[in-house]
């Protein structure tokens, strides 16, 4: 059973190390992960899985103490999924870039709570496809909480990756008021085709999040909501 669920966005200048003379200005963000990741804490999971968007070679799944690194963003640091060493002999893969961001906050928040997993999900999984997905992680321990990762458009303004697509202001206000409501079936409804064309790299993650809250009957709450660079960042807590 999903007993609860925090809502990040992924990009790598959320590391301040990454972000570098940039850091200040997704302060606020990170004070909202950390207030999200709380809310998981709290509800004391046995299992917390840690979704994101990933290229086919990332999508795991990803057991505790995976590794990832910020090397290819120029910065020397490394990241361990719930900060713990793979078991001996055990093969390391990477963990994809959202997965990655999702372990420093997780190490940020000294996350000691519950064993952890990781599952990237690809870009282009359907709907019917996410949904089931998130009913069978919440069936593999008696309280489940989530830590999902994703941005919203890519598309908010002329400087941003994807160009300004007037659709996106939209299409971001309907997330945002979604994942404030805890309201699955707005999730579900969400247009993977126009959520293609604005680059939005959440939809599949927040549609697994959406099956696994079916009858979790949980509230919501949004802390946070901005565009910096043009992308949609939003952070939630569903408990």
């Amino acid at each position: 059973m999903l007993v609860a669920a925090a809502v990040c966005p992924c990009p790598p200048l959320l590391v301040p190390e990454v972000a570098a003379g940039a850091a200040p200005e997704l302060a606020a963000a990170r004070a909202a992960c950390t207030d999200a990741l709380g809310v998981l804490a709290a509800s004391r999971p046995d299992l917390l899985v840690v979704v994101g968007p990933a290229e086919q070679s990332g999508r795991g799944p990803f057991p505790e103490g995976a590794p990832g690194s910020f090397r290819g963003f120029g910065v020397d640091l490394d990241v361990r999924l719930g900060g713990r060493a793979s078991l001996a002999g055990a093969p390391e893969r990477p963990l994809p870039p959202s997965l990655a961001v999702a372990a420093w906050l997780l190490e940020r928040t000294g996350w000691s709570d519950a064993p952890v997993e990781g599952l990237g999900v690809g870009e282009p999984l359907e709907v019917e496809r996410c949904v089931q997905a998130g009913a069978g992680i919440v069936a593999r321990a008696d309280r489940v909480a989530l830590l999902v990762m994703g941005d919203a458009s890519a598309c908010r303004t002329l400087k941003a990756p994807g160009y300004l697509d007037e659709r996106a202001a939209g299409f971001d206000a309907e997330v945002a008021r979604a994942l404030g409501a805890a309201d699955v079936a707005a999730l579900k409804a969400l247009d993977a085709e126009l959520a293609y064309e604005l680059k939005v790299s959440g939809r599949a993650p927040w549609q697994v999040l959406a099956g696994a809250a079916e009858g979790a009957d949980l509230g919501g709450a949004l802390l946070y909501e901005d565009a910096p660079y043009g992308v949609g960042y939003l952070v939630a807590a569903w408990s």
